[in-house]
């Protein structure tokens, strides 16, 4: 206490201030501090004083024998291809998109989730983000697979040029862009032209609307171009250079020369209106390209040059150019369909005419049976697909574009008469809900792909073979009606018949037999599509079989002897029948038969092949006599009446019929 006391006294005498740092607060807190500091010094001293043992810490490490590890021995001479890499590496026609954001679906925003925040939470929470139906992407990719539209209906072309003016819109967001309008030359088109023609002041009354309104999509100069080129026999364009004058662009339009040929170069038309402007796809200093391009195809035929499609896809796929098309409904299963024809000119006749126009098939192959129906005049009932022409749908789904099947009678709740067809129209019985056919949609792939799969399925391939088999044998209605005047003539007519059946008979069974070999695989068939059609084929072959079997059957027992329960009668008559009654085998046929064709009613509702096996379903397959009389008396000879006096004098002038308008007969449509 004394030596404390003596250097307070002491510090306060040097720095003549009270508090000290010998008091006692201050001098607890450097003891404090000097005997921390001095455990510090210590604790980090100690590994340098204490002795290590090496058993007291031990590494896990991995043995490496230097000696194994060589050098790489650099090759003697460095080779170089000679070929040329025009679609891959840095230098290539794509270098310049090697580095960017790439997707199926071109956005301004990606869709791909932000990551998730690792910091710790109070209250434990699973954050989930937006799911991805498909990732998009700044930029647009040709290795990446890109999908478009292939079922979109509508009743005119008005409604199609609206929504290809929306995916302008959607364009021009992006970068400044060309439009190629390619037009079909055909007759046929005629008025659908026109109405895009007036459609136009519509599409860039839009566009002035959001220019006015200050869109960035319409910064710089020229934000839109459009083309106009024209297609049949030949290819050409409407227009020197693209513009962006509306009355330039119409008066184009206008001008276009109809081509009564028949003959449609489609795709070539595409591969020429894509490569005509490639210039617009080159990148420039930044790597981009100069404007977006879009073609918009307006035809009503499936195309000529079909050949071509892959030729025509790989284009625009190397461009990324989209294509859009304003066609017509395929119609089901088969290449043509008619088209009704009324004259323009009101100088001439104006009753309708039908033309044959190549509108199909929806696939690459036809897949449906061709068998007629009992009682009906028509070969073959003309019904919607779904889809449009293949080859053209193709080409719209794999660049991302849309296929539009414009329809004016497009109507999925009842069925279309002749005559209820609009003019310049296909006639198609009956249309289908898009969304059911989306579960049905053709397969789009190359020819090379078709094959391959065909041959991997013995269903499909037989499916094919036998469609094939029935377009180049069209089957005839049987004979039915038999006038009995005596026993010979009656028994001539029936034997007459049977021989047509018998020539009828082995085509049936050819198809049935080649159908049969496909059944071991329907089990394994995975496509909604392909299991339709084949059960609708089988269903329908096998009740056609049983029928024109039972036919036969029928006829031989009459010619056995068959009375007329009413003296009156004197004519027989074979009607479809509910009951098969002419042996067991051909009942047995019959029950296979419904039951293959309810199947397909069952599962596939909705469909072309649910409403051809309800139409084949409503005529029974066996058959049955029905008596009923003929009058046989000769009609009256012309100018016969009057006891034999000459007729009465006429008024000629009243009588006269006023001259009919010249007819002209349809172009090539």
């Amino acid at each position: 206490m004394a030596k404390r006391s003596k250097l307070v006294q002491w510090w306060q005498s040097r720095t003549g201030e009270e508090e000290t740092p010998f008091d006692s607060d201050s001098s607890a807190f450097l003891l404090s501090v000097m005997f921390h500091v001095a455990v510090l010094v210590a604790l980090g001293l100690w590994p340098l004083l204490v002795d290590h043992d090496d058993q007291i810490l031990a590494l896990t490490t991995t043995k490496v024998d230097v000696e194994e590890i060589t050098e790489p021995t650099p090759p003697e001479e460095i080779h170089f291809s000679e070929q040329e890499m025009a679609e891959v590496g840095a230098n290539s026609d794509l270098g310049t998109q090697m580095a960017l954001s790439e997707a199926p679906v071109i956005s301004d925003i990606s869709e791909i989730p932000n990551p998730v925040d690792p910091s710790d939470r109070e209250v434990a929470e699973v954050l989930l983000n937006n799911q991805v139906v498909q990732a998009t992407g700044l930029h647009f990719n040709e290795n990446l697979a890109v999908r478009g539209a292939v079922g979109t209906g509508t009743t005119g072309a008005s409604g199609a040029v609206d929504r290809i003016t929306h995916e302008i819109l959607l364009s021009l967001e992006e970068r400044r862009t060309l439009v190629v309008w390619l037009f079909d030359q055909s007759g046929s088109l005629s008025r659908q032209r026109e109405k895009i023609h007036d459609r136009f002041d519509k599409i860039y009354e839009e566009l002035g609307i959001l220019e006015a309104a200050e869109n960035e999509a319409f910064q710089g100069n020229d934000p839109l171009l459009t083309q106009v080129m024209a297609f049949g026999k030949s290819i050409s364009k409407m227009m020197k250079e693209p513009t962006a004058n509306l009355a330039e662009i119409k008066e184009a339009v206008k001008a276009i020369p109809q081509d009564d040929t028949g003959v449609e170069l489609t795709f070539e038309a595409v591969v020429r209106a894509v490569n005509g402007h490639a210039e617009y796809r080159r990148p420039d200093a930044e790597g981009e390209p100069k404007r977006n391009v879009m073609v918009i195809v307006v035809s009503d035929e499936a195309g000529e040059d079909q050949a071509n499609v892959d030729l025509a896809v790989k284009t625009c796929q190397k461009l990324a150019v989209p294509v859009y098309v304003i066609g017509v409904p395929a119609p089901f299963g088969r290449q043509e369909t008619l088209v009704k024809w009324v004259d323009p000119d009101p100088m001439y006749d104006q009753t309708p005419q039908w033309g044959r126009v190549n509108q199909g098939p929806e696939s690459v192959m036809a897949e449906r049976v061709k068998l007629r129906f009992i009682g009906s005049k028509d070969q073959d009932i003309p019904i919607d697909s779904g889809f449009g022409p293949w080859a053209l749908t193709r080409l719209c789904y794999e660049t991302g574009g849309i296929y539009f099947a414009v329809h004016p009678n497009r109507n999925v709740n009842k069925s279309v008469s002749a005559k209820e067809v609009t003019a310049y129209s296909s006639h198609l019985q009956q249309f289908f809900d898009p969304t059911i056919m989306r579960d049905y949609r053709p397969d789009y792939v190359t020819y090379r792909e078709y094959q391959r799969r065909l041959q991997a399925s013995k269903m499909r391939t037989a499916l094919v073979q036998a469609a094939q088999m029935s377009w180049s044998t069209p089957m005839k209605d049987p004979r039915t009606r038999f006038v009995k005047r005596d026993e010979a003539g009656f028994s001539n007519e029936l034997s007459e018949s049977q021989k047509q059946a018998a020539q009828l008979e082995p085509q049936i069974e050819q198809l049935y037999q080649l159908l049969l070999l496909g059944e071991a695989d329907r089990s394994v068939e995975k496509s909604q599509r392909w299991q339709a059609g084949y059960d609708l084929a089988l269903g329908r072959v096998l009740a056609t079989k049983v029928r024109t079997e039972t036919y036969n059957a029928m006829l031989a027992v009459a010619k056995r002897g068959i009375k007329l329960k009413d003296p009156k009668s004197n004519t027989f008559t074979l009607v479809p029948a509910d009951i098969v009654s002419v042996g067991s085998q051909y009942k047995k046929g019959a029950e296979k038969a419904k039951e293959l064709l309810q199947r397909v009613i069952d599962q596939h509702e909705g469909t072309p092949w649910a409403y051809l096996a309800k139409k084949e379903l409503a005529t029974p397959i066996g058959w049955e006599w029905k008596e009923s009389y003929t009058d046989l008396s000769p009609p009256p000879r012309p100018g016969a009446g009057n006891g034999g006096n000459p007729p009465a004098a006429q008024n000629d002038a009243a009588n006269m019929i006023k001259k009919p308008p010249p007819k002209r007969r349809p172009p090539k449509l």
